[in-house]
This record gives structure tokens, C-alpha cells and sequence, in this order.
């Protein structure tokens, strides 16, 4: 009960950092009209956050492999905390993209490490659960904190929404340093035997597989605003209701992939999430022609888009049982897809259309089981690796 009480700890810091990744979707109007800056440039704030997410995680995993992890946890949210506060006191474009970054540095070494400790924390048969606990403060944030932000900004602007993520942030890690139990971190190993892990093709191929099924399912996500004013002919608050119910899935697929990880094993709950996800975004454009159909179709597009991560994470644990270091390339793999969504899904729409958006990511994600399949041929020639 206590473990499960940890676990729950840890995924209330994955809400607080991921609340500060996704919020600026959330004030993009209010951050444009009070810096006198477009709202194309306020978004970018955005994909500076992917980015310094992306290029740190794998770097800061490696430099900070010997910390203890309590330590560890401790000052990626104040890190986290102190980013937000900068951008919570920004006169200035640039400072507010410079706290953008520093948040983005305390969250890539918040996740993985809280992932990893979460596992640690629990015995091996419910190493899917723990995983999928932790993610699922990433999904309330999604789900939730991006809504709740943007209602609060019109009462204490957006500049008091990056000062409540800074105090929900300092709030947790003194939790963190009060509950959670110490943890020493890996053993020294040499830089080049840590990054040995990333030449392995198996687990290159699961980053693969992170970023295109990102870019599938993301890429139709970005534009589902218009998307669904062309099938449904809905607007304003009725989209805010469908985009809500997609959230709500979001929080059941997370559950359910981490149950489903742990009864029936990674690979085969890996193959029912992409294919689950192939079939509801390729038939999107005919499920969702009514606000009723277009709830039920986007809620069970949430179920099995993120149902993806429990699977994912624990076969990474598998193949390299350590485990810092390649949990912090696939959180890279997720921001970099995030990154790339955009640029891909735009690209789409200027080629074929908005419409034909959907069948492109279904296509993407017949690739993607295309990899699953030849993974799972490869894990079972080769041994899992030692240490990374």
C-alpha cells in the first residue's frame, strides 16, 4: 500500500512537469497579445521546450547515472520549478523562451528517473502498473492540467499559471524528499558501455517505433480542431466536449495498457495498441460525423494511443534491464515525434488535404506494426543486455 502511495507521489511530479510541457497550448493567445509577438511565434515556445527535452534527457541520464535518485528527483523539480518561475516573471520573449528551456532540462530528468524508480519500488510481475502510474500523471496533464490552465489564465493571466506549476512543483519535491525512501543510483560504468545500449537494433528499432507512432497519432491530434469542423460542422464549446472525452480515454488507455503489459506481456499488448490506433484513425473521417459518434471514436482513440507507453517502457526494461539511460532516449524519441507531428502533419495537409490526414497516419501506423513484428523476430534470437 505505502509502495503504491510512493508510485502515486512520483506520478503527481510527471503532472506538475508535464503540465509545464503542455500548458502553452493552453495561454498561446494571452502569452501573443501581452509580448507583442504572433501567435506562431508564442507556439514556437513549444517546440523550444521539445527540443531542449529531446537533446537533454539522454545526456542528463548519463551525467547524473551515479546520483542517488531521491537526489536526483529532488532537484529536477526544483529545476522544473525554477524554469517556470522564470517564465512566470518574463518581460521578454527571449527570457520567457529561456524558462521554457530550463523547465524542459528539470522534466527530461525528472521522467525517466521517476519511471525508473517507480519499478524499483515494485515487485517485477507489476512493473507495467508502476510504469503506467507514473505516465498517467503525464496523461492528467494532458487531459486536464492544459484545460484547467487555460480557465485559470483568464483570471491570473498566464503568468500566474507558470507560478502555480512552479508551486505545485516545489510542493512535490519536498514530498519527494520527505516519502520517498533512498535509492542509490548505477554503478560507475564507462561512457562508452552506457551508450552500448543505443547500438543495440532492438532497442533501436522500439525508438523507432516511439517516434512514428508519435508522429501517426500526434500529427492527426495537432489539426483534430479543424479536422472535426469538416466532419462534424461543430465548433466553440462542442469541440472543447470531444477534445475532453479524447482525454478521458487517454486516462483509461494508460491504465489499461499498464494492466494489460503486466497479464499478457509487452509485445502483444505493443501490437494491440498500434493496431487498435491504425483502425480508429482510419476510419475517423466516417466515425466522426456527429458530436455522439465523434466522442465515442476520439475516446477510443485515446484508449489505444495511450495505452502505447507501459508496453514500450517495460520492453525497454527488458532488453536492457539498467534501464536509465534507454528510458531517457525513448522520452527524446516522444519529444522529438511531437517535434517532427507538426512539420509532417502540415505537410500532409498542403500535399492531399486535411482529410486525407487520417489515412496518412493509419498508413504510418502500418509501418509501425510492420517494426513490432520484426522485433519481436529479433528479441527472441538475442539476450537481453546487461547494463546500458
Amino acid at each position: 500500500m505505502f509502495a503504491s502511495a510512493r508510485t502515486h507521489l512520483l506520478a503527481a511530479g510527471a503532472f506538475a512537469v508535464g503540465t509545464s510541457a503542455y500548458v502553452i497550448a493552453g495561454v498561446l493567445p494571452a502569452v501573443s497579445a501581452e509580448l507583442g509577438v504572433s501567435v506562431t511565434a508564442a507556439g514556437q515556445l513549444t517546440t523550444a521546450f521539445a527540443l531542449a527535452y529531446a537533446v537533454s534527457a539522454p545526456v542528463l541520464a548519463t551525467v547524473t547515472a551515479r546520483w542517488e535518485r531521491r537526489r536526483l528527483l529532488l532537484v529536477a523539480l526544483l529545476v522544473s520549478a525554477a524554469g517556470n518561475a522564470l517564465s512566470a516573471v518574463a518581460t521578454s520573449y527571449p527570457l520567457l523562451l529561456g524558462g521554457r528551456i530550463v523547465a524542459a532540462l528539470g522534466a527530461a530528468a525528472y521522467t525517466p528517473a521517476a519511471t525508473l524508480f517507480a519499478t524499483a519500488l515494485r515487485p517485477p510481475e507489476e512493473r507495467g502498473r508502476a510504469v503506467a502510474i507514473v505516465f498517467g500523471g503525464l496523461t492528467v496533464a494532458l487531459a486536464l492540467g492544459v484545460p484547467i490552465g487555460s480557465l485559470l489564465a483568464d483570471g491570473i493571466g498566464y503568468r500566474g499559471v507558470f507560478a502555480l506549476i512552479a508551486a505545485v512543483s516545489v510542493a512535490t519535491a519536498v514530498a519527494v524528499r520527505a516519502l520517498l525512501p533512498v535509492l542509490e543510483g548505477s554503478p560507475s560504468v564507462p561512457l562508452r558501455e552506457r551508450f552500448a545500449v543505443a547500438a543495440d537494433r532492438r532497442v533501436l528499432t522500439v525508438l523507432a517505433i516511439t517516434v512514428l507512432s508519435v508522429v501517426a497519432t500526434m500529427s492527426v491530434y495537432i489539426y483534430i480542431v479543424p479536422l472535426l469542423g469538416l466532419t462534424t460542422g461543430l465548433a466553440g464549446p462542442t469541440i472543447g466536449g470531444l477534445l475532453l472525452a479524447y482525454g478521458l480515454g487517454a486516462i483509461v488507455g494508460n491504465a489499461w495498457g499498464g494492466r494489460a503489459t503486466d497479464r499478457f506481456g509487452s509485445m502483444p499488448t505493443l501490437l494491440a495498441t498500434v493496431g487498435g490506433f491504425v483502425v480508429l484513425v482510419a476510419t475517423l473521417p466516417w466515425t466522426a460525423t456527429a458530436a455522439v459518434g465523434a466522442a465515442l471514436a476520439l475516446f477510443a482513440w485515446g484508449v489505444f494511443t495511450w495505452s502505447f507507453n507501459p508496453p514500450v517502457q517495460n520492453l525497454l526494461l527488458e532488453l536492457a534491464p539498467a534501464g536509465g539511460l534507454v528510458l531517457s532516449l525513448n522520452a527524446s524519441a516522444i519529444y522529438l515525434g511531437m517535434g517532427l507531428a507538426a512539420v509532417f502533419g502540415g505537410a500532409v495537409i498542403g500535399t492531399v488535404g486535411l482529410l486525407a490526414l487520417p489515412e496518412v497516419g493509419a498508413v504510418l501506423g502500418l509501418v509501425v506494426v510492420g517494426l513490432v513484428f520484426a522485433l519481436r523476430a529479433a528479441t527472441r534470437r538475442a539476450p537481453a543486455l546487461a547494463a546500458d
